[in-house]
């Protein structure tokens, strides 16, 4: 049969009938067999582009997401080098290979640590594990990146899919690093638990390196442009490193580099309101001096405008600009996000508030329909504030502060 699995259509229909096979309950090995009897190699390309014509065609990201370290299993050893990855430090993709080294040292410090522990597992053994759970979840910066500047652009050039349930499966591993976290510091788990959840936690994150370094990187590699990666290595700083602080800048080989963000300005122009006239400057100084974090989205759902206040609540990069709004949330919250702008557009609702609990803010996330004058939607605002500090307010204050 390998001999007519020579052409991607066919191969991707291929692909497509073993990954369904094995979400139907076909076993491992059996797929695996297959596999690797009609496909001598596959392309980082072949598996994005099958993982994205499952999502279309009906399976759910969370589907796909529940398997996807079995789908790693299978095509381990099988996926062609198609586009070596940068080489030159500072470069993005440079950046996330170099921390991904420093995860793996510090997953296998882990390990090591969690075999004491099994042996011995006293006060002072606990605390030497906490310490190194803690430097994983700098983990978070490297998955943060990834998906607020490298997902966005991967998403402009038509690859959505495997962007959906890698990002699932990134939350995954933070909430199972936070248990163990939890875990180890109220030490109310037998020794060999604990252990259990270790191990799992470092597979599952050295499993991520695998797809990140052999799918998702080469696939950056060959969709992104210059001007791209180059936006994303100005943004890198704001959402942090993990493990490391990149010693050198990356710049493209031409002195000229094209302003994907160019528009026309008002320039020191008065933009006229029914209550007034501000400049563009005013405006958006206005925005960002608010104690609240603005972002707008348009009628079709397109992210078009942040605020960039002092201290923001939530992550918010440049690269959003232009993206959908469902594409900026985990898979899992997406029928939520969906729901409340049926909703706006329909009439059914002008606003929804929800609030949680981060650490020691208490957040509250409004969200308003904007309408026109005639009540015609014309998109939504979001508006974040931490509200902890007006919950301590008492009494009353009439003067000024010294």
């Amino acid at each position: 049969m390998s001999e007519i699995i020579n052409n991607r259509a066919h191969r991707q229909k291929v692909l497509k009938g073993l990954i369904k096979d094995l979400h139907a309950g076909r076993s491992f090995d059996e797929v695996k067999a297959e596999f690797d009897e009609n496909f001598g190699g596959v392309a980082a390309s072949e598996i994005a582009e099958m993982e994205q014509n499952l999502i279309m065609e009906g399976m759910p990201a969370e589907e796909i997401q529940r398997l996807c370290d079995v789908h790693s299993a299978v095509f381990r050893g099988s996926i062609q080098e198609i586009h070596h990855p940068e080489e030159v430090p500072g470069h993005p993709i440079y950046t996330f290979k170099l921390e991904n080294q420093e995860i793996k040292k510090l997953s296998q410090e882990i390990s090591e640590e969690l075999a004491r522990h099994q042996v011995k597992d006293d006060q002072e053994q606990i605390y030497k594990l906490l310490e190194k759970i803690n430097l994983l979840w700098d983990i978070d910066k490297h998955y943060s990146r990834k998906e607020n500047l490298l997902f966005p652009y991967l998403e402009k050039h038509g690859i959505s899919g495997p962007t959906k349930v890698m990002w699932g499966v990134d939350d995954e591993i933070r909430r199972s690093i936070k248990d163990l976290k939890k875990m180890l510091s109220d030490n109310n788990a037998e020794s060999q638990e604990t252990v259990q959840n270790g191990n799992e936690v470092i597979t599952r994150v050295e499993e991520m390196i695998f797809k990140e370094e052999n799918i998702l990187f080469p696939m950056a590699l060959d969709n992104l442009t210059e001007d791209e990666w180059l936006n994303i290595l100005d943004e890198s700083a704001d959402i942090g490193y993990c493990l490391i602080d990149p010693e050198e800048r990356w710049r493209p080989l031409r002195s000229v580099v094209a302003d994907d963000d160019a528009q026309t300005n008002l320039q020191d122009g008065h933009l006229k309101f029914p209550s007034g006239s501000l400049t563009s400057r005013e405006i958006s100084a206005i925005f960002n001096n608010l104690p609240v974090d603005v972002t707008f989205i348009d009628k079709d759902d397109v992210v078009r405008y942040f605020s960039q206040p002092k201290e923001r609540i939530f992550v918010r990069t440049k690269a959003v600009i232009g993206r959908n709004v469902q594409n900026c949330h985990p898979p899992n919250s997406v029928h939520i996000v969906e729901k409340m702008l049926e909703d706006f557009k329909s009439g059914k609702k002008d606003s929804e508030d929800f609030w949680i609990r981060m650490g020691n803010q208490y957040i509250l996330i409004r969200y308003f329909a904007i309408r026109d004058t005639d009540g015609s939607y014309i998109g939504t605002i979001e508006v974040t504030q931490n509200i902890q500090p007006l919950q301590e307010l008492q009494g009353e204050k009439r003067l000024m502060s010294d």
